[in-house]
Protein backbone atom coordinates (compact mmCIF):
# COMPACT_ATOMS: atom_id res chain seq x y z
CA UNK A 1 0.00 0.00 0.00
CA UNK A 2 2.79 2.28 1.19
CA UNK A 3 4.29 1.66 -2.31
CA UNK A 4 1.22 2.29 -4.52
CA UNK A 5 0.81 5.52 -2.71
CA UNK A 6 4.78 6.72 -3.37
CA UNK A 7 4.38 5.15 -6.98
CA UNK A 8 1.22 7.55 -7.44
CA UNK A 9 3.10 10.53 -5.64
CA UNK A 10 5.71 9.70 -7.96
CA UNK A 11 4.00 9.83 -11.06
CA UNK A 12 1.73 13.27 -9.75
CA UNK A 13 4.65 15.11 -9.72
CA UNK A 14 6.06 13.54 -13.20
CA UNK A 15 2.85 14.58 -14.03
CA UNK A 16 3.48 18.09 -12.57
CA UNK A 17 6.35 18.68 -14.26
CA UNK A 18 5.39 17.86 -17.88
CA UNK A 19 2.50 20.01 -17.53
CA UNK A 20 4.77 22.88 -16.40
CA UNK A 21 6.95 22.18 -18.98
CA UNK A 22 4.37 22.31 -21.67
CA UNK A 23 2.86 25.33 -20.19
CA UNK A 24 6.11 26.98 -20.91
CA UNK A 25 6.54 25.53 -23.93
CA UNK A 26 3.20 26.86 -24.86
CA UNK A 27 3.35 30.30 -23.35
CA UNK A 28 6.76 30.56 -25.39
CA UNK A 29 5.11 30.02 -28.73
CA UNK A 30 2.32 32.13 -28.05
CA UNK A 31 4.55 35.00 -27.21
CA UNK A 32 6.76 34.43 -30.33
CA UNK A 33 3.48 34.00 -32.35
CA UNK A 34 2.44 37.36 -31.24
CA UNK A 35 5.72 39.43 -31.07
CA UNK A 36 6.30 37.61 -34.86
CA UNK A 37 2.59 38.67 -35.62
CA UNK A 38 3.36 42.25 -34.17
CA UNK A 39 6.83 42.90 -36.18
CA UNK A 40 4.53 41.63 -39.24
CA UNK A 41 2.52 44.55 -39.03
CA UNK A 42 4.80 46.96 -37.22
CA UNK A 43 7.43 46.78 -40.22
CA UNK A 44 6.24 48.04 -43.02
CA UNK A 45 4.91 50.83 -40.31
CA UNK A 46 8.58 51.12 -39.49
CA UNK A 47 9.73 51.41 -42.68
CA UNK A 48 7.22 54.13 -43.92
CA UNK A 49 8.38 56.34 -41.13
CA UNK A 50 12.05 56.24 -42.15
CA UNK A 51 10.78 57.23 -45.34
CA UNK A 52 8.28 60.00 -43.52
CA UNK A 53 11.86 61.10 -41.71
CA UNK A 54 13.90 61.27 -44.58
CA UNK A 55 11.09 63.20 -46.54
CA UNK A 56 10.81 65.58 -43.55
CA UNK A 57 14.76 65.95 -43.18
CA UNK A 58 14.90 66.63 -46.87
CA UNK A 59 12.40 69.57 -46.73
CA UNK A 60 13.82 70.47 -43.58
CA UNK A 61 16.95 71.29 -45.54
CA UNK A 62 15.46 72.64 -48.82
CA UNK A 63 13.47 75.29 -46.13
CA UNK A 64 16.76 76.06 -44.43
CA UNK A 65 18.35 76.73 -47.67
CA UNK A 66 14.94 79.06 -49.22
CA UNK A 67 15.34 81.11 -45.61
CA UNK A 68 19.06 81.49 -46.30
CA UNK A 69 18.40 82.34 -49.91
CA UNK A 70 15.93 85.12 -49.22
CA UNK A 71 18.59 86.73 -46.63
CA UNK A 72 21.77 85.98 -49.37
CA UNK A 73 21.02 89.72 -50.46
CA UNK A 74 20.54 91.42 -47.43
CA UNK A 75 22.95 92.72 -45.01
CA UNK A 76 22.74 94.29 -41.56
CA UNK A 77 24.45 98.08 -40.25
CA UNK A 78 24.69 98.00 -36.66
CA UNK A 79 25.76 101.16 -35.09
CA UNK A 80 24.33 103.59 -37.46
CA UNK A 81 23.29 107.27 -35.94
CA UNK A 82 19.72 107.20 -35.76
CA UNK A 83 18.08 110.74 -36.30
CA UNK A 84 16.96 110.08 -39.83
CA UNK A 85 12.98 111.22 -40.41
CA UNK A 86 11.87 109.06 -43.02
CA UNK A 87 13.60 105.99 -45.54
CA UNK A 88 14.93 108.62 -47.61
CA UNK A 89 16.90 110.14 -44.83
CA UNK A 90 18.29 106.55 -43.38
CA UNK A 91 19.49 106.16 -47.30
CA UNK A 92 21.16 108.92 -47.84
CA UNK A 93 22.98 108.70 -44.39
CA UNK A 94 23.85 104.82 -45.81
CA UNK A 95 24.93 106.27 -49.07
CA UNK A 96 27.30 108.72 -47.55
CA UNK A 97 28.99 106.21 -44.76
CA UNK A 98 29.65 103.55 -47.40
CA UNK A 99 30.93 106.27 -49.83
CA UNK A 100 33.52 107.96 -47.23
CA UNK A 101 34.65 105.01 -45.53
CA UNK A 102 34.82 102.20 -48.01
CA UNK A 103 34.29 104.10 -51.49
CA UNK A 104 31.22 102.13 -52.84
CA UNK A 105 28.22 103.89 -54.13
CA UNK A 106 24.63 102.45 -53.67
CA UNK A 107 22.20 103.67 -56.06
CA UNK A 108 18.58 104.13 -54.70
CA UNK A 109 17.60 102.01 -57.55
CA UNK A 110 19.97 98.84 -56.49
CA UNK A 111 17.61 98.96 -52.80
CA UNK A 112 14.72 96.90 -52.67
CA UNK A 113 13.93 97.31 -48.45
CA UNK A 114 15.38 99.54 -45.84
CA UNK A 115 14.23 99.78 -41.99
CA UNK A 116 15.07 99.56 -38.62
CA UNK A 117 15.04 96.41 -36.78
CA UNK A 118 13.39 96.82 -33.47
CA UNK A 119 10.01 98.70 -32.13
CA UNK A 120 11.34 101.60 -30.55
CA UNK A 121 14.24 103.08 -29.86
CA UNK A 122 16.40 102.20 -26.47
CA UNK A 123 18.01 105.41 -25.00
CA UNK A 124 21.47 106.15 -26.90
CA UNK A 125 21.81 102.84 -28.32
CA UNK A 126 20.90 102.96 -32.33
CA UNK A 127 18.52 100.31 -33.76
CA UNK A 128 20.47 98.05 -36.47
CA UNK A 129 19.43 98.40 -40.19
CA UNK A 130 18.07 95.88 -42.35
CA UNK A 131 19.06 96.61 -46.11
CA UNK A 132 18.36 94.26 -48.77
CA UNK A 133 19.70 94.90 -52.45
CA UNK A 134 18.51 93.67 -55.76
CA UNK A 135 21.59 92.74 -56.84
CA UNK A 136 24.04 90.01 -54.82
CA UNK A 137 27.30 91.62 -56.08
CA UNK A 138 26.28 95.20 -54.46
CA UNK A 139 26.37 93.07 -51.15
CA UNK A 140 29.63 91.18 -51.89
CA UNK A 141 31.78 94.22 -52.45
CA UNK A 142 30.19 96.13 -49.03
CA UNK A 143 31.00 92.54 -47.17
CA UNK A 144 34.53 92.00 -48.79
CA UNK A 145 35.54 95.62 -47.36
CA UNK A 146 33.15 96.08 -44.36
CA UNK A 147 36.98 95.45 -41.96
CA UNK A 148 37.78 99.17 -43.43
CA UNK A 149 34.45 100.55 -41.75
CA UNK A 150 34.75 102.79 -38.88
CA UNK A 151 32.03 103.84 -37.43
CA UNK A 152 29.51 100.94 -38.60
CA UNK A 153 29.85 97.28 -38.32
CA UNK A 154 28.39 94.88 -40.68
CA UNK A 155 27.00 91.62 -40.90
CA UNK A 156 24.94 89.11 -43.04
CA UNK A 157 21.51 88.59 -41.84
CA UNK A 158 21.76 85.33 -40.47
CA UNK A 159 18.69 83.13 -39.69
CA UNK A 160 17.67 82.40 -36.31
CA UNK A 161 18.67 79.25 -36.21
CA UNK A 162 22.10 80.02 -37.75
CA UNK A 163 22.20 82.75 -34.91
CA UNK A 164 21.60 80.30 -31.97
CA UNK A 165 24.55 78.29 -33.42
CA UNK A 166 26.75 80.76 -33.71
CA UNK A 167 26.44 82.68 -30.09
CA UNK A 168 26.69 78.12 -28.84
CA UNK A 169 29.90 78.50 -30.80
CA UNK A 170 31.38 81.81 -29.04
CA UNK A 171 32.87 80.32 -26.00
CA UNK A 172 34.80 77.32 -28.43
CA UNK A 173 35.79 80.41 -30.68
CA UNK A 174 37.35 82.24 -27.86
CA UNK A 175 38.84 79.72 -26.34
CA UNK A 176 40.81 78.17 -29.99
CA UNK A 177 41.98 82.10 -30.03
CA UNK A 178 43.66 82.39 -26.47
CA UNK A 179 45.36 78.66 -27.67
CA UNK A 180 46.82 80.63 -30.22
CA UNK A 181 45.19 79.12 -32.80
CA UNK A 182 43.85 80.94 -35.89
CA UNK A 183 39.83 81.17 -35.45
CA UNK A 184 36.27 82.36 -36.98
CA UNK A 185 33.26 81.81 -36.87
CA UNK A 186 31.87 80.48 -40.96
CA UNK A 187 28.47 81.02 -41.49
CA UNK A 188 27.54 78.64 -38.77
CA UNK A 189 30.34 76.82 -38.60
CA UNK A 190 33.66 77.00 -36.34
CA UNK A 191 36.97 77.14 -38.91
CA UNK A 192 40.48 76.25 -36.53
CA UNK A 193 43.83 77.35 -38.58
CA UNK A 194 47.02 76.62 -36.39
CA UNK A 195 49.06 79.22 -37.17
CA UNK A 196 51.83 78.24 -39.42
CA UNK A 197 55.16 78.60 -37.61
CA UNK A 198 57.31 77.00 -39.60
CA UNK A 199 57.75 79.15 -42.50
CA UNK A 200 58.08 82.40 -39.79
CA UNK A 201 60.79 79.94 -38.39
CA UNK A 202 62.14 79.44 -41.96
CA UNK A 203 61.98 83.04 -42.81
CA UNK A 204 63.69 84.22 -39.33
CA UNK A 205 66.25 82.00 -39.90
CA UNK A 206 67.25 82.88 -43.03
CA UNK A 207 67.39 86.82 -42.59
CA UNK A 208 68.85 86.21 -39.29
CA UNK A 209 72.12 83.94 -40.54
CA UNK A 210 74.66 85.79 -42.48
CA UNK A 211 76.72 82.19 -42.80
CA UNK A 212 74.35 81.18 -44.50
CA UNK A 213 73.75 83.81 -46.77
CA UNK A 214 77.44 84.19 -47.17
CA UNK A 215 77.11 80.46 -48.72
CA UNK A 216 74.91 80.69 -50.68
CA UNK A 217 76.48 83.79 -52.49
CA UNK A 218 79.88 81.65 -52.40
CA UNK A 219 77.91 79.04 -54.51
CA UNK A 220 76.48 81.07 -57.38
CA UNK A 221 79.74 82.80 -57.71
CA UNK A 222 81.47 79.05 -58.36
CA UNK A 223 78.55 77.97 -60.76
CA UNK A 224 79.12 81.33 -62.55
CA UNK A 225 82.44 80.92 -62.75
CA UNK A 226 82.13 76.79 -63.94
CA UNK A 227 79.55 78.39 -66.87
CA UNK A 228 81.66 81.11 -67.87
CA UNK A 229 85.02 78.58 -68.07
CA UNK A 230 83.07 75.94 -70.05
CA UNK A 231 81.71 78.88 -72.22
CA UNK A 232 85.16 80.24 -72.91
CA UNK A 233 86.12 76.14 -73.48
CA UNK A 234 83.66 75.47 -75.99
CA UNK A 235 84.65 78.92 -78.14
CA UNK A 236 87.88 77.53 -78.41
CA UNK A 237 87.50 74.43 -79.44
CA UNK A 238 85.41 75.30 -82.16
CA UNK A 239 87.81 78.39 -83.15
CA UNK A 240 90.41 75.51 -83.30
CA UNK A 241 88.15 73.36 -85.48
CA UNK A 242 87.31 76.06 -87.95
CA UNK A 243 91.45 77.14 -88.46
CA UNK A 244 92.08 73.52 -89.29
CA UNK A 245 89.55 73.29 -91.77
CA UNK A 246 90.58 76.55 -93.28
CA UNK A 247 94.29 75.22 -93.48
CA UNK A 248 93.45 72.27 -95.03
Amino acid sequence: MINMDIQFQMLFDQMKLEMHKQTIELRETITKNIMDTIEEKLTPIIEENVKLMQKVGKLEKEVEYLKREKKSNNIIIFGLEEKEKSTSELLRSIQKEFKDEINVTIEESEVNRLYRLGKSKVANKPRPVLCTFLNRWKRDEIMKNKKSLKKVYVTEDYTKDVLEKRKALLPKLQEEKKKGNIAYLKYDQLVVKEPNTNNDKRKRELSTSPDTASRIHTKKQQILSSIKANRKNNIDVIRSRSNSLTLS
